[in-house]
């Protein structure tokens, strides 16, 4: 008897060692063998989990309605990003009534199988930015307070980072200094910080006690350029709330122009109101890139425009600079944003576009309480350049990846232009005598009118986003009409595939 099971032992162990070896075999001369045998390392998934105490924290208001799916990420060759996907599934199935008071403890009824996307594979890990250097000015607590996003983008790209900081502007009028300095221990501190946690960064005083806003944002020139390496291509001005959401996309952007020569790339606002007032310029919050041939003659007029030019805006400044002493003009490139359109954003984040940059994040928003970047872009992680990707489940619902899960009762998916970005903002200032009506055809255009939510939209945004044993959750939100219950739709993106989807993936917009 002991004499069979060892030689069936036997057996089993030599077949495994029979597969694997095939497998290395193939994956040498052809493909990978991921292709055509399973992880003996994967996780099993377990649908429906008897376990929901990490909704406590959130201190919802229980009974919710709840519903939940986990998402397996495919990242392959030859899928493109597109306007929006559709899969003919629904992505949740039924809600279930969900009560935690005591608890964490459940027993969900309603489970299905993992749903697999396929999303372009994922772009390189470790994007080479050595040759931009960025600049902020802000002050010490505005500075600690972005740390949560600049993890998001700035790490792991050789790019560097120079800040000039203080503590404040509240100075009175009658003092000569026109800012309170930081503590120089603080910014010690704050920069070693930073650099621990992978931000190549260095904090410095303002060149100037004298200077005020403006001149010290275009001081940044000044500190950019005598830190320049000979690698360096660009000088970036941005603001303590610029986010990238891509740096690779970022990089390869930029890779169109030849450095060599005069460069002055960013956007304009999107509120055609403020191009009105203040020109044809690049708007500091979207990123202002400024290429080294260009850095170089303004840095050498440095002292002229800091003394000539009298704007209260450094990024005016900047725009005064460039035109004063060269014919370079504005490259205005759409994908950067300036955000200065208010409240309501949702339009701009639903529009399934993947930006180069987003601003203004620290505040606005329908609540006032700003978008938190940093968690919506955290299912990155998993998924790649996937932040505000479209994907479209059975006739009614949109997916829009970090941001919100809507359902449209009225007709459903198929009612609404897509290619259109709703216009949920409140409506811009108007310019009187200009066919620029809604005021951002310029730069969000086309555009199409806002629905009316709960009734033509119900509307489910992100709540929270946290990582866990390797996957990504998130949390969709939306609060119960008329005293009702509020919902909960939870996702969690894994990218370990262990099977293949199970349902089609085709082309809805060109």
């Amino acid at each position: 008897m002991l004499l069979r099971v060892a030689v069936t032992a036997l057996i089993c162990l030599l077949s495994l060692t029979s597969v694997i070896f095939v497998a290395r075999l193939y994956r040498r001369d052809n493909a990978s063998s991921s292709e055509w045998i399973p992880s003996f390392s994967a996780k099993h998934i377990e649908p429906c989990p008897d376990n929901l105490d990490w909704l406590l924290p959130l201190q919802l208001t229980y009974p919710i309605k709840y519903a939940r799916r986990d998402i397996l990420v495919n990242p392959a060759t030859g899928v493109e990003r597109l306007p929006v996907t559709k899969h003919d599934g629904t992505l949740f199935p039924d809600f279930q009534s969900v009560d935690l008071t005591d608890d964490g403890k459940v027993q969900l009824r309603n489970c299905r199988d993992p749903l697999t996307l396929r999303v372009p594979e994922a772009a390189k890990s470790r994007v080479d930015a050595s040759h931009i250097i960025f600049g902020i000015s802000t002050t010490l607590t505005r500075l600690d307070e972005s740390i949560p996003s600049m993890l998001r983008w700035l790490p792991n790209t050789q790019a560097k980072l120079f800040v000039i900081v203080i503590e404040d502007d509240d100075v009175p009028d009658e003092s000569e200094d026109r800012f309170h300095p930081a503590d120089s221990k603080a910014m010690s501190d704050l920069q070693s910080r930073m650099r621990n946690l992978g931000l190549d960064v260095t904090i410095v005083n303002p060149l100037s006690t004298h200077h005020w806003f403006s001149q010290r944002y275009f001081s940044l020139v000044r500190v950019m350029w005598e830190h320049r390496q000979p690698t360096t291509k660009w000088i970036s001005l941005i603001d303590d709330d610029t986010f990238f959401p891509s740096m690779p996309s970022l990089v390869d952007r930029l890779s169109d122009f030849d450095t060599s020569k005069q460069y002055y790339v960013g956007a304009l606002s999107e509120d055609w109101w403020s191009v009105s007032r203040y020109g044809l310029m690049a708007f500091g919050g979207a990123g202002v890139f400024v290429s080294i041939a260009l850095a170089e003659i303004v840095n050498s007029k440095y002292q002229d425009c800091q003394e000539r030019s009298h704007t209260s805006a450094g990024d005016i400044r900047l725009r005064e600079c460039v035109s004063w002493h060269t014919s370079t003009k504005l490259t205005n490139i759409l994908d950067l944003h300036q955000m200065d359109v208010h409240k309501d954003l949702s339009g701009i984040y639903e529009s399934g576009r993947l930006p180069l940059s987003l601003h203004h994040w620290k505040a606005g928003g329908p609540d006032g309480k700003g978008y938190p970047l940093h968690t919506m872009h955290l299912v990155t992680d998993i998924c790649g350049d996937c932040f505000l990707q479209r994907w479209q489940f059975g006739s009614d619902m949109l997916l829009v990846n970090g941001f919100s899960i809507a359902t449209y009762p009225k007709g459903g998916v198929k009612q609404l232009d897509l290619t259109k970005m709703e216009e949920t903002w409140d409506h811009p200032s108007v310019v009187e005598g200009s066919v620029n009506v809604n005021g951002v055809d310029h730069s969000l255009g086309p555009t199409r009118p806002k629905l009316d939510l709960e009734q033509e939209k119900i509307q489910y945004r992100l709540l929270d986003s946290t990582a866990v044993d390797g996957a990504v959750r998130q949390i969709y939100f939306r609060k119960g009409a008329d005293g009702g219950q509020d919902t909960v739709l939870e996702l969690l993106w894994r990218n370990q595939i262990e099977h293949e989807p199970k349902v089609q993936e085709h082309r809805s917009l060109q």
